[in-house]
């Protein structure tokens, strides 16, 4: 239900629910959000640290540098050099 209810919100979990919504479909996606906050308790819990809470936004560009890094790191693969777009 907390993954369902997260779905909507402007947070990272809500932003990592609508990344696994557009990959896995919106069933799958529940599960996966919802073993995210299992985690994310398991781990507050473990550890005795407080929630830092992160906004979508810096959700997407946790994300986006890392899709910048897995390219370049197959390109690398290929014998390629990703060039940046100017701007």
């Amino acid at each position: 239900m907390a993954a369902q209810a997260v779905s909507r919100s402007d947070t990272a979990l809500g932003a990592h629910y609508r990344r696994m919504r557009a990959k896995l479909g919106p069933s799958q996606a529940i599960v996966a959000t919802a073993h995210k906050i299992a985690r994310i308790v398991y781990h507050m819990l473990k550890e005795k640290t407080p929630y830092q809470a992160m906004e979508a936004a810096e959700y997407d560009a946790q994300m986006r540098i890392r899709a910048i890094k897995n390219l370049e790191r197959k390109a690398r693969r290929l014998g390629l050099q990703i060039v940046p777009a100017p701007t």
